[in-house]
């Protein structure tokens, strides 16, 4: 990578760090490990599978709402700046290549999201040991948790587009929301790898960690989403710098 790109990752880290982004980036995930912690411990009679059945209740909130609405944030607040009074010019007007600027605002965006996923991990280990569950740690949670990653770049790049072109704040958030809702509808119906917001919810197991998925083909078209998203983006960059000169 050469030094723009280490520029441009450097300004969008400033953006973020004393943003009030961090404090949803704790709280909506430690809300759903509560919940779900909850309604696992009141419901031992049915949720036999330990650790797979605790999973079972953190996952469905948390990855067809919290998480895409969490990433949707993300993505809105690195756009912000650019979006307020005149700082499209300053933006556009840069000595970074666009192509810089955007994987600078991808890797912030990526590296949230990755920590976000950490945090509900170590979360969902707590609230185990805190339920009682004595058995280990599964080792397959290592294999949702590398899917859950690539599905959230994927949700990354969709959401960094939504930004880009919309002004406003919240509707991208709205948009991830309702993308989160359709891709549980989506999933139902045995469609969830071709929906880029399923794609996370299906590698990381949610509501259903027995559930063994085509990993091939998750990492196929989550590589053709990444690429689609992340090609019209720069592409729109390029042509927005057009019409500002």
């Amino acid at each position: 990578m050469n030094i723009s790109y280490y520029k441009a990752v450097k300004a969008e880290r400033l953006k973020l760090k004393r943003s009030p982004v961090w404090l949803a980036f704790f709280a909506l995930p430690m809300i759903s490990a509560f919940f779900g912690t909850m309604n696992y411990k009141m419901n031992l009679g049915i949720l036999k599978s330990e650790w797979f059945s605790l999973w079972s209740q953190h996952s469905l909130f948390l990855c067809y709402f919290f998480m895409p609405a969490l990433i949707g944030t993300y993505c809105s607040y690195l756009w912000r700046l650019e979006h307020t009074h005149h700082n499209w010019n300053s933006f556009l007007t840069a000595p970074i290549p666009r192509f810089s600027l955007y994987l600078g605002k991808l890797t912030q965006a990526v590296q949230m999201a990755v920590l976000g996923n950490l945090w509900i991990f170590l979360l969902f280990y707590v609230c185990g040991r805190f339920a009682g569950i004595q058995s280990p740690f599964p080792a397959v949670a290592a294999e949702w948790f590398v899917c859950g990653v690539l599905g959230t770049v994927v949700i990354c790049c969709v959401q960094l587009l939504l930004s880009l072109i919309i002004r406003s704040f919240a509707i991208p958030i709205g948009i991830a929301l309702l993308g989160g809702i359709l891709g549980l509808m989506i999933t139902n119906r045995d469609h969830g790898l071709d929906y880029p917001y399923s794609i996370y919810c299906m590698g990381m197991r949610a509501n259903n960690p027995d559930m063994t998925i085509d990993i091939p083909a998750l990492v196929t078209n989550s590589l053709g989403y990444i690429f689609i998203f992340s090609f019209l983006t720069i592409l729109y960059l390029h042509r927005k710098e057009i019409a500002a000169n």
